[in-house]
């Protein structure tokens, strides 16, 4: 493992996300208009430093359906991630967060139905969408 893959391992608030996903894309819009204090940093699951987490983390690089945060040398995937994400964010998305009292397989049951459908409903692109200019710095592939 080279220095720069030592230091992806140690970053915290990573947010991996399926890059070809239109609503994963449209997701991480959303998020980082919310994230005024630019706490949070992205990495496609299809990028080298997605699967590089992955594997550190020991989630299968199959299928994966979920946005994963990376946080406080933790993984969480679909809704749970998803609330401790809004947790974060700006305004009043942290009160979201009081959904967390669901018991996870309820959650995860509404979760896993957008999943499946995401690409039917929202579309699908040929390749990651590179960032801006100005939102460079908050991706970790680029």
């Amino acid at each position: 493992m080279d220095e720069n893959n030592s230091e992806v391992l140690k970053l915290n608030n990573i947010i991996l996300f399926d890059g070809v996903c239109n609503l994963c894309n449209h997701a991480v819009i959303f998020i980082i208009d919310r994230d005024q204090k630019k706490k949070y940093r992205f990495a496609s699951l299809q990028s080298s430093v997605g699967q590089l987490l992955l594997t550190q983390y020991q989630i299968p690089t199959y299928s994966i359906d979920s946005v994963i945060l990376i946080s406080n040398g933790k993984a969480y995937k679909k809704s749970t991630a998803a609330l401790k994400i809004a947790r974060q964010l700006d305004r009043l998305w942290p009160l979201t967060y009081m959904l967390i009292i669901i018991p996870t397989f309820i959650r995860d049951i509404f979760y896993n139905i957008i999943a499946k459908y995401r690409y039917k409903i929202f579309g699908k692109t040929e390749s990651c969408r590179y960032p801006s200019e100005h939102l460079k710095f908050r991706f970790l592939d680029n």
